[in-house]
């Protein structure tokens, strides 16, 4: 087991461990938390023997096989395979050796023998299906490493530590790189791995998947939790809320969320998003006192105008142009994006999710098809290389004082306040800022400028779980369309309502929930593993159900459903009867003139508002009963 006895570490004059216990047993799964700066990779540091305790005692077992994801990104010629194979370093030991002892032949025996029993002889397919399973190409195997990006890079050092047979295994950050295709693919790869295990992460849906305790930094402490990430705040919450100077601002966080559950019960449409994102919500108010001490609090500002139809697509192919001619990623797509949409693509790497963001933001060109713009649209575009145009030997304040130079000093102060930049930090030069200070003044720049249209491609990276709670809450308050690509299934689950899928050639909406997906994602893996494989069981076992009983069986089904079917149907038709009576009501409750002489006129209306929106709630609530019920029997 690793055991931390009264172990004081600094960092110059900062103290990041204050005489800290701590003991890990073998097979145990830990999340490390905490804000940027706090402690977390000098932790790992430690456990590496990097650097050494002030005081104090750090023990781990000397024959435990320690691996880690390393974070500099090295430049080699060595094939994509052979750099991730090297993590297993006691296979590379035993074939050099075999290299060595060509001419002892018992020698030799002895070593085959060892690379028998390490299961030496699969490595080489063990790494593949590694690459595979974090994005590789089958034609990326033998690229040199060299050839790849800084991202890609990353994922093979992902790859190097996963191959290596640890006792102890110690992530920083993996999901930064990967995209939600990977990330579930890795979580199902970690929920399998004997060892201990250790990580550093900022995705709550992924710590929730993967660790069953939390080690959480706190004012030089390391306080232990059990359980998974969301357990950890509803400790936290249950604690804080008992904090009465706390309670008004955990009252207006509930309230904004209320607010959002309200909003998106009017237009909920399809029944079982609707049951997902009503739950994920629900848990949302329960923990917000967890995170009233958030240093984060900003706000997306009221657009100035927003068209009722932001962007349409038609007949559109998507690519990019190459000297040997256009490459069509997608074809013939039908995509209305209206001032209501608020949109998450999903889709497999490469299959041209960032290409359509990029296609609608203007930062590519459309192939084919039309595009059409509303008028006075405002686009707010977040990608990753926005962080490499910031101006390093400029202030976060000198960036919105550019954009508008006619701000004041206090309102540049107090809008970069709300994201983290307070005192002087908001007028000093940014080349020294982290990557998630330089992402988190990224997006103030978007949102100063006061888009009525989101596109963002993974604006999650860099930021620590305070930030992207804040972020989450933030798109959830915006009042204008958003399109998102996100390996973070939270921030998706919290502000979207509508799932796009970039796969395959196609452009087209994926009826069901993010879990949907994910089965989805996982079935098509199946099928590209186990195609090639011939089955060995007997033909009995393979046999397939008779086409004319399917057809049955879906008749007598649907024959089932359709008392519910029906009621479903008649409630949604009440549901648009009352909210157009309700829209009714409240224009005329709008004008003005009404309230210069009130009586009965006034008090009527007031009485159909009331009655109009009491019997919506109750139509809603019984809407979602029986969608539920119905989607229940489905499955």
């Amino acid at each position: 087991m690793i055991q931390l006895q009264s172990v004081q570490l600094q960092l110059g004059t900062k103290v990041l461990l204050d005489h800290v216990d701590m003991t890990i047993h073998p097979g145990q799964n830990w999340g490390i938390i905490g804000a940027n700066g706090a402690g977390k990779s000098s932790l790992f540091k430690l456990l590496l023997g990097e650097v050494h305790e002030d005081s104090g005692t750090c023990a781990i077992p000397s024959h435990w096989q320690i691996a880690h994801m390393a974070q500099e990104v090295g430049s080699t010629t060595q094939s994509a395979i052979d750099y991730v194979l090297d993590g297993d370093e006691e296979l590379r030991q035993i074939e050099r050796d075999i290299e060595a002892h060509q001419d002892d032949g018992e020698k030799l025996a002895t070593l085959y023998g060892r690379m028998e029993t390490i299961d030496g002889y699969s490595a080489r397919s063990r790494a593949q299906r590694l690459l595979h399973g974090l994005g590789f190409a089958i034609s990326d195997d033998n690229r040199p490493v060299k050839d790849f990006s800084g991202g890609w890079r990353i994922r093979l050092n992902l790859a190097k530590a996963l191959m290596c047979r640890s006792d102890l295994l110690l992530l920083d950050e993996p999901t930064n790189h990967l995209d939600l295709d990977a990330t579930v693919w890795l979580e199902q790869w970690l929920q399998a791995y004997p060892g201990t295990l250790l990580i550093i992460s900022h995705d709550r849906d992924f710590l929730d998947n993967v660790i069953n305790g939390i080690v959480s930094f706190e004012g030089g402490k390391l306080i232990s939790y059990s359980g998974n990430y969301s357990a950890f705040e509803k400790q936290k919450a249950e604690r804080l809320a008992q904090q009465s100077q706390a309670f008004e601002k955990q009252q207006e966080r509930i309230s904004e969320i209320e607010d959002f559950v309200r909003r998106f019960r009017a237009k909920a449409s399809k029944a079982k998003q609707a049951q997902s994102r009503l739950k994920e919500l629900e848990r949302m108010e329960k923990i917000a006192p967890a995170h009233i001490d958030s240093p984060f609090s900003f706000r997306f500002p009221l657009p100035d105008k927003i068209p009722s139809t932001i962007i349409n697509l038609s007949e559109a192919a998507i690519g990019y142009q190459t000297e040997s001619g256009d490459k069509v990623l997608a074809d013939k797509i039908q995509l209305s994006i209206l001032a209501s949409s608020r949109i998450g693509l999903l889709g497999h790497n490469g299959a041209g999710k960032t290409t359509l963001i990029k296609t609608l933001a203007n930062a590519l060109p459309l192939l084919k098809g039309d595009k059409v713009e509303g008028t006075h649209i405002a686009i707010g575009y977040y990608a990753q290389h926005q962080l490499e145009a910031l101006d390093l030997k400029a202030s976060a304040a000198l960036h919105l004082q550019r954009l508008s130079p006619k701000a004041s000093e206090q309102e540049v102060r107090n809008f970069l306040g709300s994201f983290g930049f307070h005192g002087d930090r908001a007028f000093e030069v940014i080349t020294h800022f982290s990557g998630g200070e330089k992402a988190r003044l990224a997006l103030a720049i978007i949102a100063w400028q006061k888009p009525n249209i989101l596109l963002m491609d993974e604006p999650t990276n860099h930021l620590d779980l305070e930030m992207r709670h804040a972020l989450t809450l933030a798109l959830q308050g915006f009042e204008g369309a958003l399109v998102v690509v996100s390996h973070d299934r939270h921030l998706l689950k919290n502000t979207v309502d509508q799932y796009v899928l970039v796969d395959h050639g196609k452009v087209e909406e994926f009826d069901g929930t993010l879990e949907d997906y994910q089965r989805w994602v996982m079935s098509q893996e199946a099928q590209e593993v186990e195609a090639p494989v011939e089955p060995v069981m007997g033909d009995s076992a393979f046999k397939k159900v008779d086409k004319k009983e399917q057809r049955q069986m879906a008749a007598a089904l649907r024959e089932k459903l359709k008392p519910l079917t029906n009621q479903v149907k008649k409630l949604e038709k009440d549901i648009e009867s009352l909210q157009a009576t309700l829209e009714k009501v409240e224009q005329k409750l709008a004008d003005p003139q009404i309230y210069e002489n009130p009586g009965p006129e006034l008090e009527k209306l007031l009485k159909e508002q009331a009655q109009a929106k009491q019997s919506l709630e109750e139509k809603e609530e019984l809407w979602l009963e029986k969608s539920e019920e119905l989607e229940s029997l489905k499955v």
